[in-house]
């Protein structure tokens, strides 16, 4: 279904698939313009990771993510596609409650198709998770 004030994209989730949870199963879009959002880690503005917890890095990645995005001129619900990679699956399913809370604080409730992908590490040795993604602005 379309969000409320963002027609340019639908989310799309087959009740023949298992009810998604924090994502849409397919994003379609039409028209708009396309925003590459490059990964983002727990970077501040010095470009030091900061957080020790999972928790704590997956916030400050996602709002790196999303000012991005906002300079870009997007909003969060234009986002049509985010990737999490993250160093250990077993730590972001032990906290996938408290993530779910803090997508929702800081992007809402429209989710857009999303994978996680398991990687041994990332560029900046002390971050636990990396986001990138692609939005689509009217």
């Amino acid at each position: 279904m379309s969000s409320p004030g963002n027609q340019h994209l639908e989310r799309i989730n087959p009740p023949e698939l298992s009810p998604p949870t924090g994502f849409s199963h397919a994003v379609t879009a039409t028209g708009g313009r396309l925003v590459f959002l490059a990964g983002q880690t727990a970077l501040d503005a010095d470009g030091k990771v900061t957080g020790d917890t999972l928790p704590e890095q997956f916030a400050r990645a996602l709002k790196n993510l999303l000012t991005a995005l906002r300079h870009a001129g997007g909003t969060p619900d234009t986002l049509a596609r985010v990737t999490v990679y993250a160093t250990d699956i077993a730590d972001y399913r032990a906290h996938a409650p408290e993530l779910g809370r803090i997508w929702r604080e800081s992007a809402g409730r429209d989710y857009p198709a999303m994978a996680v992908i398991g990687t041994t590490r990332l560029w900046d040795e002390q971050a636990l998770v990396e986001l990138d993604g692609v939005a689509v602005l009217p």
